[in-house]
């Protein structure tokens, strides 16, 4: 029976080619992930949900609440599971997000909380045996916000139609908020464009 690799081993494995990617980062496939391991030594590869011991349910909410600019109040939502890799077992804890965004109560699904234990279960791996762990660092290493090349191109019609709908229902003028950055609707690029939404989307909690 063969092992499974050492950590250096596995974090040499190149899981870009395996990967897709979503606002500009690369996310690897939870089950491309039990193929690798098993293909690398691994014989027992899975993970389950770890439940709520309050409710029963996978979903972990917080008893804190905060209130968003619509005057919403929400929770900071989470999910525990447990990961198991031959005879080794894991912990991993992680937030339910939208992207880079922080899942409102009204906005919560059960897609969006397994996509959570998804995502813990590939970093677990990460963490645990170097597999994809390049991954990460380069998250990491993005800091508050770095825009992809790509996204220097243009903004698209569709994206600055959200802006400013989304400008005209909070009473932002639109039109100054761009010109203020030395930018008119025609040289706005995506990158920009992905700014102002995000700066919209956490001050008012919109979706």
């Amino acid at each position: 029976m063969m092992a499974l690799k050492s950590y250096e081993e596995l974090r040499k494995i190149d899981v870009r080619p395996f990967c897709k990617k979503r606002d500009g980062i690369e996310y690897l496939n939870w089950a491309k992930c039990i193929d690798l391991l098993r293909e690398n030594g691994a014989e027992k590869v899975y993970w389950e949900p770890i439940p709520n011991k309050e409710t029963g349910s996978s979903l972990i909410m917080s008893n804190a609440t905060f209130t968003d600019g619509k005057g919403i109040t929400n929770r900071c939502y989470e999910t525990r599971i447990k990961v198991v890799i031959d005879e080794n077992e894991y912990e991993m804890q992680t937030p339910v997000t939208n992207g880079s965004n922080p899942v409102k109560d009204n906005s919560m699904s059960q897609q969006r909380v397994w996509n959570s234990m998804c995502r813990a279960f590939v970093k677990c791996v990460a963490i645990h045996t170097g597999l994809g762990f390049d991954l990460w660092v380069k998250e990491e290493d993005k800091g508050d916000l770095v825009i992809p090349e790509s996204l220097e191109k243009p903004a698209s019609h569709a994206k600055i139609k959200t802006i400013q709908n989304m400008c005209a229902s909070h009473g932002i003028d639109a039109d100054l908020w761009v010109s203020q950055n030395n930018r008119t609707w025609d040289t706005l690029t995506e990158g920009e464009a992905a700014k102002m939404l995000t700066a919209l989307k956490e001050r008012y909690g919109d979706e």
